[in-house]
């Protein structure tokens, strides 16, 4: 492994079909005021609200409710959120439900303790929060398997007037302090969430995974997770609720992205780059967006990536390549890419999203461009993976 590297990671987690058993003992760690942010209401009608607001109400917790908080959340909902956890002077975040729901929460917990523009310091400027200054501790209640943000400080944010979608990853004083994941509750989302949460995981790993050329442990770990990631994505296809299956997706979605198989690499963040900027013009679901660009952007790293893709088809496919040339095992892990994409039922275009080819300016514009993995890409490069993504 190459360079050098620190790792710490503070939040602690509950797994299993009875882990929100453990709800009120780690709300016994927090003040009275808690903000419970959740989204458009399916929590409701399922039933895993009433448990968590009954838990609350047990721990004798006030409970400020923040309900409508939507996939790929707005500037505008933050500053709602951030509004009120001032007002009602919060003392813990709680997070009840996908992905969305904790990034928004992680930028509701960085912003209320800060008297600027919040969305400038640290979201375009990406700058992280003073260290004297407040931030709201937060716990995770995921229903929803995919960004791996209940163990991460990943927060994206989409400016919805200027079509912008912007990631940005805070410091670990903005990671859950707790996270509980019950894989039960991922069976309540629809057969597109958990499809869309199922790319966004394989596609975590391998923006980590292709970038650089030495003998790396992280690559062997990633390596691993997508091979257990596409036999459990098959299985939970086939039957959403298979427990097993769902519960392999749920573990590999938090290590995909708790930041341990990133360390010693470079990392390319190139493809949720160019997905966030499609993700704002066409409110895709954030795992379609990624899909519909990836095979486009992945044929263009190939060759300046060779070796690692010709791993990345012996190790992850099985591909045996005898007799092949190293370009033609690679393509065939690409095609075997491909193949488990359409198998799964994930969109390979952005037309399939809604883009059209007069937005394609537009998209490129909002895309972050900086060298990455294999590529060193401008705008015009963007173009013309966007064209090859239609």
């Amino acid at each position: 492994m190459q360079g050098n590297f620190s790792y710490y990671n503070p939040t602690k987690l509950y797994f299993g079909d009875e882990s929100l058993n453990y709800l009120k003992e780690e709300l016994m760690n927090f003040g009275p005021v808690v903000m419970l942010n959740y989204g458009s209401g399916s929590v409701k009608r399922n039933g895993i609200y009433d448990q968590v607001v009954a838990i609350l109400r047990e721990a004798g917790k006030t409970i400020v409710e923040n309900p409508g908080v939507m996939s790929n959340p707005t500037l505008e909902k933050l500053h709602e959120g951030v509004k009120i956890a001032r007002e009602n002077d919060v003392d813990l975040i709680l997070s009840l439900g996908g992905g969305s729901v904790c990034d928004y929460s992680k930028g509701v917990a960085a912003s209320a303790g800060y008297d600027g523009d919040y969305w400038n310091q640290f979201w375009l400027q990406q700058q992280n929060p003073a260290q004297e200054q407040k931030i709201l501790p937060i716990g995770c209640i995921l229903t929803m398997a995919g960004t791996g943000s209940e163990m991460n400080g990943g927060s994206v944010i989409t400016d919805a007037e200027h079509k912008l979608k912007v990631g940005r990853v805070f410091d670990n004083r903005l990671m859950p302090k707790f996270s509980i994941l019950n894989p039960k509750f991922t069976m309540t989302v629809p057969d597109n969430q958990m499809k869309a949460g199922i790319y966004d995981i394989m596609n975590h790993i391998m923006e980590q995974y292709f970038s650089d050329t030495d003998d790396n442990t992280s690559d062997y770990l990633s390596e691993g997770l997508m091979r257990g990631l596409i036999v459990a994505s098959r299985k939970a296809v086939e039957n959403p609720q298979d427990y097993e299956a769902r519960s392999n997706i749920m573990w590999t979605a938090t290590w995909a992205l708790n930041t341990l198989i990133g360390l010693g690499k470079h990392q390319d963040w190139m493809v949720h780059m160019i997905g966030h900027s499609v993700g704002a013009w066409t409110h895709a679901p954030h795992g379609y967006a990624l899909a519909a660009v990836s095979m486009a952007y992945y044929r263009r790293a190939m060759q300046p990536g060779l070796q690692k893709f010709v791993r990345f088809a012996k190790n992850v496919w099985n591909i045996d390549g005898g007799g092949m040339t190293d370009e033609q095992i690679a393509q065939a892990g690409l095609d075997a890419l491909k193949a488990w994409m359409m198998e799964i039922g994930l969109p390979l275009t952005i037309s399939e999203l809604g883009a059209t080819k007069d937005m394609l300016p537009g998209i490129t514009a909002g895309t972050i461009c900086y060298p990455a993995g294999y590529l060193d890409l401008k705008p015009e490069d963007i173009t013309e993976i966007l064209a090859e993504s239609m």
